[in-house]
């Protein structure tokens, strides 16, 4: 048996309980940098190239990493292993999965072969945020809440794989409004990915935008900023780098935060992008992934949250 979970803070707990088989984690945030259509190497390759330049490792040795995943997973559905996959509700886990059962749709499985356990919630822990806060015997719980994985289920996670990874976001809106009945988390997510669009009145993306508010009231160590952002999330799923490194890209030419030694302040600039009175595009341009959307200044989707749509490039 082989358990596929969506990182080792769940995969480690897994190997402890009584449940037989391995488990090893899916490893990569679709949420943050390209996540590119067409062939899979395509995909595979711009996901090393990424995940290098942020700093995780040499690009070679983590695009071997990136097909040793997929070829575990491959060969065990081909071996006719019993799998189950762990996911929970998180933009993070949602992506990971809909990743997971398309691919798992286009290598094809036996019946009763593929299994799932996927929660939004835990009996007794009010404002659950995944299943890395679970203990052993809390995972082992979950065990009888697994269900078979159906083909309705590969093929809704099939289009919203590519709503994902198509050059502009249209598609994301599309699921949203109408997610498979398969994905019950689905819409949630897919709302939180388009809410990291460049906002229509300032520019900024929401991250971006609460850690601003959250400045405003004075300076904050970073990491008491990223755990503030975290408590305004309805479902959790950033990590600490990614928010560092937000918070990075918010400095510049005419830097919107100032960073010193662990903590960050909001800048003059900073305070006017937040107030709608400036354009974070504008000051500081903008070279950034949505999914398979490439932001580039002369090619900017923006999302209006108070209408809830698309404002496409001028």
């Amino acid at each position: 048996m082989l358990h596929l979970t969506n990182g080792d803070s769940v995969a480690i707990p897994l190997r402890q309980t009584t449940l037989e088989g391995d488990a090893f984690a899916w490893r990569d945030a679709y949420h943050e940098g390209p996540v590119r259509s067409g062939e899979r190497s395509r995909l595979i390759d711009a996901r090393a190239a990424f995940l290098s330049s942020c700093g995780w490792g040499d690009e070679d040795a983590i695009r071997d990493e990136l097909l040793a995943r997929d070829a575990r997973f491959v060969d065990a559905l081909r071996d006719g292993s019993e799998i189950v996959l762990w996911f929970e509700h998180d933009l993070y886990d949602q992506l990971q999965l809909v990743d997971v059962l398309a691919l798992a749709g286009e290598a094809g499985f036996d019946p009763e072969q593929l299994e799932l356990i996927e929660i939004g919630s835990f009996p007794g822990r009010p404002g659950f945020r995944g299943l890395g806060e679970l203990n052993v015997a809390e995972i082992e719980s979950l065990w009888p809440q697994r269900r078979a994985v159906t083909d309705e289920d590969t093929a809704g996670a099939q289009l919203a794989w590519e709503a994902v990874r198509r050059a502009d976001p249209r598609g994301l809106v599309e699921v949203r409004l109408d997610p498979p009945a398969s994905r019950p988390f689905l819409a949630a997510a897919f709302g939180r990915l388009l809410e990291e669009l460049p906002g229509a009145g300032d520019g900024l993306s929401r991250t971006e935008r609460q850690l601003l508010r959250l400045l405003a009231d004075g300076p904050l160590l970073t990491g008491a900023l990223f755990v503030a952002s975290q408590d305004l999330e309805e479902a959790p799923f950033h990590g600490d780098v990614w928010i560092l490194r937000t918070l990075e890209g918010l400095e510049g030419s005419t830097p919107l935060v100032s960073l010193t030694e662990g903590s960050a302040a909001i800048t003059d600039a900073g305070r006017s992008v937040l107030a709608g009175e400036a354009d974070r595009v504008e000051l500081l341009g903008i070279d950034r992934w949505v999914g398979g959307t490439h932001l580039v200044p002369d090619a900017v989707w923006r999302w209006d949250a108070d209408a809830s749509q698309l404002v496409a490039p001028a």
